[in-house]
């Protein structure tokens, strides 16, 4: 008898164990994990953090959580030390989501997360979007884009374009594609990758650079201080508001639009139950007045994908860029 006990105790505790990450109250309904983490695949301060910002305030603000999301930062190769770990190490964490950015697809693209791939995760939800930028400082004499673009035609080497991140970045692979469309070599331009988006515009004000190829959202704060001048916002048309006087490099006839979408992935053995809560929960989310106040705080716009949209919309982005990559000898 001792022994039935016993062993039905140690069932009960085996059951208990198995579920503690992710509690439920109906059997057919799985309810909110008991821990939640986002993970932040950068130092803090950049964009990887400003994504899981966004959901922690949110989350509470709603009462979708009744205790904060723990932020963790995991920074190396764009996302790759996290992408790793999340699939090596951590791939069940019903609670743990990872913030990607359209730079964590473009490297996935060009094959720089080791041995993974884009179909080793889940892809959960979007929560917004930024756009790549062209700016100059306010007294620079090039006034337009096409301004810039002639002169960088005429005298490559006479222009310094500065940028948060290395050759094949998406800064870099924004500041090509504008020099391709003049007719330029890529490999030809003068390009310096500073650590982060903030210093190349720190840069651009020392007068040590000319121009900055970036995220909308690394600007915003300068442009009330008359600092910097945009030339152009890669967004299919002009943006709302404050922004709808700074032009699209479309309408000046240069055909680049460059979304930098924001979003998160889980790891690849989450249940379907799990999973589904989330993609739920983020789906309720994204049409809250707390949530949408977030999204503006952060410079981001909207852009609401979930589950199997959010997949197919990153499995094709990652094919895009892959060629993208090719044409310039970056990927195989």
């Amino acid at each position: 008898m001792k022994m039935k006990t016993f062993k039905t105790l140690l069932t009960a505790a085996s059951l208990l164990l198995c579920t503690s990450a992710f509690a439920t109250s109906d059997p057919n309904r799985t309810d909110a994990p008991n821990r939640t983490e986002c993970i932040a695949p950068a130092k803090p301060g950049g964009g990887f953090d400003l994504t899981c910002k966004l959901i922690q305030v949110s989350l509470l603000d709603t009462k979708i959580i009744n205790s904060p999301m723990r932020v963790t930062f995991m920074p190396g190769g764009v996302g790759a030390v996290a992408y790793n770990a999340i699939i090596a190490q951590r791939p069940a964490e019903p609670g743990t989501v990872v913030a990607f950015s359209g730079g964590s697809l473009l490297n996935l693209a060009q094959g720089k997360f080791g041995r993974y791939n884009v179909n080793d995760v889940r892809w959960l939800a979007s929560v917004g979007t930024d756009y790549g930028m062209i700016a100059v400082r306010q007294d620079s004499p090039y006034k337009t884009l096409s301004d810039l673009l002639e002169a960088f035609k005429k005298a490559p080497d006479r222009i310094v374009f500065g940028a948060g991140a290395s050759i094949g970045s998406q800064d870099w692979m924004k500041t090509a594609l504008l020099a391709k469309e003049v007719g330029i070599d890529p490999r030809k331009m003068r390009y310096v990758a500073f650590e982060g988006g903030g210093e190349p515009i720190t840069a651009l004000l020392g007068n040590h650079i000319q121009v900055v190829s970036g995220d909308l959202s690394e600007t915003l704060p300068y442009l009330n201080g008359d600092k910097i001048r945009i030339l152009a916002i890669y967004a299919d048309k002009r943006l709302d508001g404050e922004l709808a006087n700074i032009p699209t490099a479309k309408e000046q006839g240069y055909d680049l639009v460059w979304p930098v979408i924001r979003g998160f992935y889980m790891g690849p053995k989450v249940s379907d139950a799990q999973y589904e809560w989330w993609v739920d929960t983020f789906k309720t989310l994204q049409q809250t007045a707390e949530f949408k106040k977030q999204r503006e705080l952060r410079g981001l716009f909207e852009l609401n994908m979930t589950g199997k949209e959010l997949d197919d919309y990153v499995k094709k982005q990652v094919i895009q860029y892959h060629e993208m990559a090719k044409s310039f000898g970056l990927a195989k």
